[in-house]
């Protein structure tokens, strides 16, 4: 029997290609390495503003500095709560730099969902935006081991002198840009200050600023090991409770560097970071591979198509790669015309499905260019297959199925069945990966670990097959997640929602297809005896208490709940009635 140890997939790519990876221990060595050599060139691009890599070195030793002075020790951890903006990765480099890890925090998180990663991490210091501080971050980080914080305010670095006026609003098409209408509130550290206060934490600017000085890296020596923990991602797992997977320096220094010589882009070419920072899709392939290939990383705070466009046609990106419900949106842009497109090389989705449809019709709009599919997970560090520049993914003739692309050069996909043993091409069963992208485990998770990642093979609970060119299918998923535009929810975190309404009796929640989503979240109820609520009730009782993506859009109230003999409640009943 032919098996993935012949590796088929290894004929579409070049000689060089294949050849045995070639990675520094870090992508800081690499940020180090540029900075040092053309400190001039542009590293980060946000709206009219640009920070050269000499000023985001020089701004991530200063914030190094204050973040070691304040006890921040090696291995700490860092929670960054920002939008796709200068700060998070000023953040991360400091953190980096200081010897900690960086703990990446959905910015649409609630309360309870930021107090559960604070506390789970034992996280020493945060990074989030003023508003979300004043909002109520501050009343969560008051009951958490957090010891340091530090606010950005998410107008700044829009323009080239950086002139931070309080009350600037953002450029237009930004409306979702938080800005800072009036005088600061009562106690509040005063914008571009650097002193703590009762009410905001110091600016990470402005401290970053006050202490410049030499490099908290002396030698190689003060660099991070391979195997040291760079992010701690936390993902949702078999529990329903988000774990965090240890993505190694290595992990992401591997992945970072094989795409660099994969896409072969020039030194000079912008990446737009299309997916959100806090995603490892965001975070590895585009931010660390960027800076892996000393390119120019292009930000605008958060998706809005029509910013998009006009970031396209101001920065003339070479590569981006995003959720297909995003390529869906900038479509639908009227004003979208193929000439929005003209400077890239290559262009990626992944986080969702891509349906064969949305990738004929945006080769029709953007002018000819070829939206190339991918697949990856938080466990191997964003991508584990890919479409190889120059290719395209074929369909499958009988389901009509996208394949994600080919394995990477040094990475192994294997299909299981529920014995674990590997079965022929063509055959489905579960997806396993493992490689040098592969994360050693889980935090404080031994049993998960043990579980997830036998042997160090990451068994993903995805359901797919090979066929015999190596190209990956992905048809399903044995796990109950939801993947609504590219974010992952676990149904258990929003049923334990709805039971705390006092009209709930049972709740139920799968994921239901949505054209725009891919797949959107439905809740099934049955009521206490005596009870009434109205279904857009209970969606809005969600929407309170859980980020945008999570809550339910559909609310059914039904009389019982399908179950087992032993009272499990049937999800599968529910989510085939309702597909």
């Amino acid at each position: 029997m032919t098996t993935s140890a012949d590796q088929p997939w290894l004929k579409h790519f070049t000689q060089e290609q294949r050849a045995a990876s070639e990675h520094p221990p870090s992508v800081l060595h690499t940020f180090l390495a540029v900075a040092g050599r053309t400190p001039e060139r542009p590293a980060l691009r946000y709206f009219d503003g640009t920070l050269a890599y000499g000023e985001l070195d020089a701004l991530s030793d200063g914030l190094a500095r204050h973040l070691a002075e304040r006890g921040f020790a090696p291995g700490d951890r860092l929670a960054v709560m920002l939008q796709n903006v200068p700060q998070f990765v000023i953040g991360l480099l400091a953190a980096w730099k200081a010897g900690g890890v960086v703990i990446p925090v959905n910015p649409m998180y609630k309360s309870g969902e930021l107090a559960h990663i604070l506390h789970d991490a034992g996280a020493a210091a945060i990074l989030c935006s003023r508003t979300a501080w004043e909002a109520y971050v501050r009343d969560t980080v008051a009951d958490s081991p957090v010891r340091i914080a530090l606010t950005a305010d998410e107008h700044d670095l829009q323009t080239r002198d950086d002139a931070r006026v309080l009350g600037q609003r953002p450029r237009p098409g930004t409306s979702e840009l938080p800005a800072s209408d009036g005088p600061a509130p009562e106690g509040s550290t005063p914008a571009g200050t650097a002193s703590d206060g009762p009410g905001v934490p110091p600016d990470v600017l402005a401290v970053a600023r006050a202490h410049a000085g030499p490099s908290p890296v002396r030698s190689a020596a003060d660099l991070p090991a391979a195997d040291d923990t760079a992010l701690v991602s936390y993902t949702s797992g078999t529990s329903g409770h988000p774990k965090g997977a240890l993505n190694t320096h290595g992990n992401i220094s591997f992945n970072a560097h094989r795409q660099v010589r994969l896409q072969q882009l020039p030194d000079d070419a912008v990446v737009f970071v299309l997916a959100p920072l806090f995603h490892i899709t965001g975070m590895v392939c585009q931010l660390a591979a960027a800076l892996a290939g000393g390119h120019s990383v292009a930000l605008a705070y958060r998706f809005e198509p029509g910013v998009v466009l006009d970031a396209f046609r101001e920065h003339r990106p070479a590569f981006t790669v995003g959720p297909s419900t995003a390529f869906m949106a900038l479509l639908a842009r009227p004003d979208a015309a193929p000439g929005d497109f003209a400077s890239f090389r290559h262009i990626a989705s992944g986080g969702a499905p891509l349906p064969p449809a949305v990738v004929e019709s945006f080769r029709t709009r953007s002018g000819g260019r070829y939206l190339a599919n991918g697949y990856g997970l938080t466990e191997c560090t964003a991508p584990c297959a890919s479409v190889p520049p120059g290719l395209e993914a074929p369909v499958d003739p009988e389901s009509g199925t996208l394949a994600v692309g080919v394995p990477g050069p040094g990475t192994m996909v294997r299909i299981l069945d529920d014995t674990g043993a590997e079965v022929p091409f063509g055959q489905q069963g579960e997806i396993a990966v493992s490689g040098p992208m592969v994360v050693p485990g889980y935090w404080n998770k031994p049993e998960e670990t043990a579980a997830g990642l036998p042997g160090g093979e990451l068994r993903t609970g995805d359901v797919g097959f090979m066929d015999e060119d190596g190209w990956l299918y992905v048809v399903d998923r044995k796990k109950d997640m939801i993947n609504a535009s590219g974010f992952k929810v676990w149904p258990r975190e929003v049923e334990d929602v709805l039971y705390t309404h006092p009209a709930v009796r049972e709740a139920a929640v799968v994921g239901v297809p949505d054209a725009y989503r891919g797949e959107s979240v439905k809740a099934y109820v049955s009521l206490q005896p005596g009870a009434a609520v109205e279904p857009e009730e209970l969606v809005a009782y969600c929407r309170e208490r859980l980020a945008a993506f999570k809550y339910p859009r559909q609310v059914e109230v039904r009389v019982e709940l399908p179950k087992t003999t032993t009272g499990k409640i049937l999800r599968r009943e529910l989510r085939a009635a309702a597909g």
